[in-house]
């Protein structure tokens, strides 16, 4: 681990400060003086005036004198301390991030941005009525981002307004719906979604799917009684398609007897992302109750790589399911590719991408791999070798080519923590084929209902934007144990949100 020693600025600001440095060190800590010296010293000097803050960052190499040096200025609204303090943070992100890109020779392409919506950020500044120049400005000069990165942001936000023209009033009358199966055949090596393997767990998958028909009846009663439609429902996890025919078709009984104006819903997809998963009877259940959209997620077509990440299928049973899906009468299926999987560099990717068209999903999102906290690719990084940063940016940029001339264009877009490269993750449709789900759950301008395992509520109550977190327990035996208790409090915080004078849907 790398330690920054910093002086000029409280400690409460290590946190923004570590969030920056960890852009080009794996593993960083801040530090005060009195903790001895370390790889590096960054002094900040910070002037504040009426009206604006000014940051001077001054790097060293350990204790020694400073070699790197840069500067950087916020307006600072007076009077708002919330405001202030906001604008301070990033007058020094904005200056620090310039000293370590002198000192490293890094170029980090989402600038001090470190959070995963980088096209919120975009939506929030249109909303606030700023135009396309500015709006394009304001990211390269108080953001740095490099152009490449606001051209591609700006070619999703294009696009998210034409898929979806309501897309900043969807608060005010419908809510999305997410539907968690906490369940796969296997634990991949770089997941730590709640998924947990099926085997063996028989007993508890009943209890939890009780559980979860409990869930569906008590929100629908709840959507009815408040005149709440439904935009889009989603089935993630895990892998849904783990369970059952049956209790997947019992699980979709139960959704149309319980939610209402089902007939009025935009999109429904189902992750049948394991192809292990897929058989002919679930794809009948899909079909039954009128899916439009699955996904079969290879995430790399080289059985080297499947079975290091600890996925039990082979390159040819992804290839067997996406046939059997298309006799079936299945026209709108995403893949799935990783960069940077294990032992997997440029050439190999290019021939993932080459699959991919033969294969040609209506949508096929590209994400960049993250090292997340407690995975056991993370917890075990000496024994999966993955790509360089500059070779990751090669991959980024070759999908984003490849995909230009298949005809995807690229609709949504996130980034997470320790994510290869500092780079994003992104999803292309043809066009006519992109995931609302997608859209709605990124840029977090809709109530999203999570129901089931590990699924999270985010609670937007109309008009004011503010996100507020409702997960359910993550681990199938709590969530059993709980959800009686858990239901009726999540209904009474969505009632409260939506200023409804009683949490209808209790029991």
């Amino acid at each position: 681990m790398k330690r920054l020693c910093v002086t000029g600025v409280e400690p409460t600001l290590y946190r923004d400060i570590e969030l920056i440095a960890g852009l080009f060190f794996p593993d960083v800590k801040a530090v005060e003086p009195s903790a001895g010296p370390g790889d590096y010293a960054v002094r900040f000097f910070v002037e504040e005036s009426p009206g604006e803050v000014r940051v001077t960052a001054r790097l060293s190499e350990g204790d020694g004198q400073p070699r790197w040096s840069a500067s950087h200025s916020r307006k600072a609204e007076e009077g708002e301390e919330r405001l202030r303090r906001r604008r301070l943070k990033q007058a020094i992100s904005h200056a620090l991030l310039q000293v370590l890109q002198q000192a490293t020779g890094i170029v980090q392409p989402w600038g001090i941005l470190t959070g995963v919506r980088p096209t919120k950020l975009m939506h929030k500044l249109l909303l606030e009525g700023h135009p396309w120049p500015e709006v394009r400005r304001i990211l390269e000069r108080d953001y740095l981002l490099i152009p490449e990165k606001i051209d591609l942001l700006e070619e999703i936000v294009l696009r998210q307004r034409k898929v979806l023209p309501d897309l900043y009033e969807l608060d005010r009358s419908e809510v999305s719906l997410y539907i968690g199966i906490p369940f796969c055949p296997t634990k991949c090596a770089y997941c730590t979604f709640p998924a947990y393997a099926i085997r063996g767990r028989n007993g508890s998958v009943e209890e939890f799917l009780a559980g979860l028909h409990e869930e569906i009846a008590a929100v629908g009663e709840w959507l009815a009684d408040n005149g709440l439609r439904v935009t889009t429902v989603y089935f993630g996890g895990g892998t849904p398609t783990s369970i059952t025919a049956d209790q997947l078709d019992s699980l979709f009984r139960r959704i149309h007897g319980s939610i209402p104006e089902l007939d009025r819903v935009r999109e429904w997809t189902v992750e049948a992302g394991r192809p292990d998963t897929i058989d002919e009877e679930k794809l009948d259940v899909l079909k039954k109750w009128k899916v439009d959209r699955i996904s079969i997620n290879p995430q790399s077509f080289r059985e080297e790589t499947l079975k290091a990440i600890g996925r039990h299928h082979t390159v040819r049973e992804t290839l067997e399911k996406m046939e059997l899906a298309r006799r079936m009468g299945m026209n709108n299926i995403n893949m799935d590719l990783i960069i940077g999987l294990p032992g997997e560099g440029l050439d190999i990717f290019r021939s993932s991408l080459d699959v991919i068209g033969e294969l040609r999903p209506e949508s096929l999102t590209v994400h960049t791999l993250s090292f997340k906290r407690g995975s056991v690719m993370t917890q075990n990084k000496d024994r999966y070798r993955v790509a360089e940063r500059d070779e990751v940016a090669r991959m980024v940029e070759l999908a984003r080519i490849w995909a230009k001339e298949a005809g995807y264009i690229p609709y949504y877009l996130y980034r997470q923590k320790n994510i290869l490269g500092n780079q994003e993750n992104v999803g292309y449709a043809l066009p006519g084929f992109e995931s609302l789900y997608n859209i709605i759950i990124m840029e977090e301008l809709q109530t999203i209902i999570g129901l089931g395992c590990g699924a999270v509520s985010k609670i937007i109550p109309p008009g004011k934007g503010r996100v507020a977190r409702w997960p359910n327990p993550k681990e199938p035996k709590v969530y059993i144990d709980s959800y009686r208790r858990l239901i009726p409090e999540k209904l009474a915080a969505l009632s409260e949100a939506y200023g409804l004078k009683k949490a209808s849907g209790v029991r």
